[in-house]
């Protein structure tokens, strides 16, 4: 069960202040930098590489819909990797529980750039290599991807939800983090979760039906 303690705390992952430093980053560094580099992506590989726009816009949002379930993939099998050895518990307070343990601290919201950078570097490598010219764009779409994300992760811990249909985002993340931390992984979009059928109920339909049954 996801835990809600010390929201408003921030929790402390090594013991050294230079290690400690590389865990943090201020949300509008990777924001400027991956949507920046999704963007020139997109017009790279129509200006320089000779792709049609149809064909980049296409390749495009291919990419974004990749990151949705590289999101959801990593969140549910990464992330909560079940800690039943003392390295897989540590391994997982890194990556993920201290977030969980401290959901609000705004300087934990999104991957340092260091790592985020080199996986940034490996995913554009990969997807040259396959797709070729084709992979510029299709790669932009990722970066672009999880540069949205990354924003949608920061307001649904930071902002009220707004009173429109982008309120079911937060309310997904709100299940995750307060509720039951075994469903609900998609944070962009809540498509694999329904695909794979990992979307919890919710609290309050399951208990009117409760009431129902009275």
């Amino acid at each position: 069960m996801a835990t809600t303690k010390n929201i408003h705390a921030s929790g402390r992952i090594f013991k050294s202040d230079a290690l400690e430093a590389l865990t943090r980053t201020h949300i509008a560094i990777p924001l400027a930098m991956y949507w920046t580099a999704g963007a020139v992506s997109l017009w790279y590989s129509t200006a320089r590489l000779g792709i049609g726009w149809g064909v980049a816009i296409l390749l495009f949002l291919g990419g974004v819909l990749l990151f949705t379930l590289i999101e959801y993939l990593m969140h549910r099998f990464l992330y909560h990797i079940p800690g039943n050895t003392p390295w897989r518990e540590r391994f997982r307070y890194v990556v993920h529980g201290v977030h969980h343990d401290h959901p609000r601290d705004k300087s934990r919201l999104a991957q340092p750039p260091i790592t985020s950078i080199l996986l940034a570097v490996v995913l554009y490598g990969l997807f040259t290599w396959t797709m070729g010219d084709h992979g510029t764009a299709f790669c932009g779409g990722v970066l672009f991807g999880y540069s949205s994300y990354l924003l949608v992760h920061y307001a649904t811990h930071m902002f009220k939800p707004p009173k429109n249909f982008l309120g079911v985002l937060w309310k997904n993340h709100n299940l995750h983090h307060y509720v039951n931390d075994d469903g609900a992984f998609g944070v962009s979009s809540p498509l694999w979760d329904y695909v794979f059928g990992t979307m919890p109920p919710d609290p309050k339909r399951k208990a009117a039906a409760q009431k129902n049954l009275l």
